[in-house]
């Protein structure tokens, strides 16, 4: 499945630039992927898509005059908001991937709203623990449904691969 949404990513930079699922998936066929690496893959993006369509609806809001100081839309997240993460999630996602994730948080680079569906669809990946490398590319499929540029920085974490590195 991963393969496959690397492919999708890689040739569909611009969310908006992929077609709809039943031409995507005519399109990943005549790629020569296995037709059961295309259905998980597109039942998975079909979810990315929804929980993507949810966060741009609910993304926080700020208050658009002292006349409205509470506008519709969820709340931003408290500074001092701790996420607590339950047993299956620390189960499915294991110490390395949930730590990846703190990591890109405590950074700044990703948002609250964002990390929810990194997790719900690292949940919906296979995988047990999944492993960090799928999970390096399921943040870039988030921030690609949202039609946004990981920082160059960023994008070299999610990209590199560690086992290369050489400690200076």
């Amino acid at each position: 499945m991963f393969e496959v949404l690397v492919y999708v990513y890689e040739n569909y930079w611009q969310g908006d630039a992929c077609p709809e699922l039943a031409r995507l998936s005519r399109k990943l066929t005549a790629a020569g992927f296995d037709a059961e690496e295309i259905q998980a893959a597109l039942v998975w993006l079909d979810g990315l898509n929804i929980a993507a369509q949810g966060a741009r609806v609910n993304r926080p809001v700020r208050a658009v005059s002292d006349a409205m100081p509470h506008a519709v839309g969820m709340q931003p997240q408290s500074v001092d908001s701790l996420r607590i993460y339950p047993v299956a999630e620390q189960v499915h996602l294991g110490a390395q991937s949930l730590g990846f994730v703190s990591f890109l948080e405590s950074s700044g680079v990703l948002p609250p709203h964002m990390r929810e569906i990194v997790i719900d669809r690292a949940m919906a990946a296979p995988g047990d623990p999944v492993a960090l490398d799928d999970l390096k590319i399921i943040v870039l499929m988030v921030y690609w449904s949202f039609g946004e540029e990981p920082d160059a920085l960023v994008l070299d974490e999610l990209c590199d691969d560690a086992q290369f590195r050489i400690a200076h």
